[in-house]
């Protein structure tokens, strides 16, 4: 007969993905009750004990949380310490708005031309919509990469081919040439503040410094801001529910096992005869096409995008969130990430009251980052599994009390 180890293996490989992940189903479970709860207290159709402006906080969080789930696939489970995650996020941001701006702008024009006495050509209503985006640029003409901003359906195709085919031919050179580690790391940075340095010039197309605004309007729309912020919520809440059973399938089979492997043993793995790089580069594609989605529903609810957004420093942060939380655990990912960005909002929205110490008044918008490198620290050298290990801790001596 075979022995008990072996058969709660072969149990275990015999049962469907959510049976060997349940801590899958216990986070959609408490996403759908948290987006209930608060669609309930909402303004929009609920009681109004949650304010419209808490809500697109609530609807950004859960996309920052969709994106550090991608930090944390491509970090936590594969090895990569990407600094330029948020330049994907900022890219599938630049998409959807390049739309939401154009078509804002068309409506805008077309109404304002109705009245003329000659009716308008499409050459004057277009020459009308680039006066009105570029003229604050010194342009009156569209570039290159506007050519397919009149179609959502392009653009939302966009927010995914744009972040995964610049992953792509990065992640394809760099990881053909081997390199690893730190100097990595510094690539994906100096990548990153490239991008950035480009959206700073007027001449990249996108308005350089002043970037989209007047995002959050939605072309067409007659709701009250109220109700569109929560459909932006519904929305993050679903993709952000989407992308964790994604990547949770993605780590949980063969292909998880591999990617972990690298983590530990790359030279291991290797000598196996696994394509090391052919899991890199699908993992690093993969996680930019998902921050490019969750990119593409935060700024429309931010209102704004400029060149400032996809900084370096936005990465650093992003990797500080899962580190925070617990990297190598999904969940662990989504705690830290809206611990801390709760966090961040209350102590630098003026909401959290300053501190007198004698002659000096601790003002904690002053000292949030300061505060933030210092928890990175210390959870880095005295709580490596983040908050994720409570839940761990937690889970451990539940089961180990059934048992007993």
């Amino acid at each position: 007969m075979p022995s008990k180890a072996v058969q709660r293996g072969t149990d275990t490989m015999n049962r469907s993905f959510i049976a060997r992940n349940p801590s899958v189903l216990v986070f959609l479970g408490l996403l759908a009750l948290f987006t209930i709860g608060v669609t309930l207290l909402s303004e929009g159709v609920g009681t109004g004990l949650i304010s419209t402006s808490f809500i697109k906080t609530l609807g950004k969080i859960l996309t920052l949380c969709l994106a550090a789930v991608a930090m944390d696939l491509i970090w936590g489970y594969c090895g990569i310490l990407s600094l330029g995650h948020f330049a994907f996020f900022g890219l599938g941001g630049y998409m959807i708005g390049m739309w939401l701006m154009f078509e804002r702008t068309r409506q805008i024009v077309v109404s304002s031309l109705s009245d003329s006495i000659l009716p308008p050509t499409p050459e004057d209503i277009q020459a009308a919509i680039a006066n009105q985006i570029f003229g604050v640029v010194g342009s009156k003409d569209f570039p290159l990469i506007w050519a397919f901003a009149d179609s959502l359906i392009a653009q939302l195709a966009f927010v995914v081919l744009v972040p995964g085919l610049l992953a792509l031919m990065f992640g394809w050179l760099a990881f053909r040439s081997r390199v690893t580690g730190v100097y990595l790391s510094i690539l994906t940075q100096a990548m990153t503040l490239g991008l950035s340095l480009y959206l700073f010039q007027n001449a990249s197309g996108l308005r350089g410094n002043n970037g989209l605004s007047g995002l959050q309007n939605l072309p067409g729309v007659t709701a009250s801001q109220s109700v569109v912020s929560l459909w932006f919520f519904w929305a993050s809440a679903l993709a952000l529910g989407l992308g964790y059973l994604l990547v949770a399938w993605v780590v949980s089979g063969k292909f998880g096992s591999v990617i972990r492997g690298i983590r530990d043993n790359e030279a291991r793995v290797r000598f196996l005869g696994y394509s090391v790089e052919s899991y890199k580069l699908t993992v690093f594609t993969l996680t930019a096409c998902i921050s490019g989605i969750a990119g593409a529903l935060y700024y429309p609810q931010a209102g704004i995008i400029n060149p400032a957004e996809v900084a370096p420093i936005a990465s650093v942060y992003l990797a500080v969130w899962v580190a925070i939380g617990g990297r190598g655990r999904l969940y662990g990912a989504v705690i830290g990430t809206a611990f801390v960005s709760l966090l961040s909002s209350w102590l630098t929205g003026g909401q959290a009251p300053d501190i007198t110490l004698g002659a000096y008044t601790l003002k904690w918008v002053d000292w949030w980052l300061i505060l933030l490198g210092l928890s990175f620290v210390l959870v880095t050298l005295y709580a490596p599994r983040g908050m994720g290990g409570l839940v761990d801790l937690i889970t451990r001596r539940k089961n180990t009390g059934a048992d007993t």
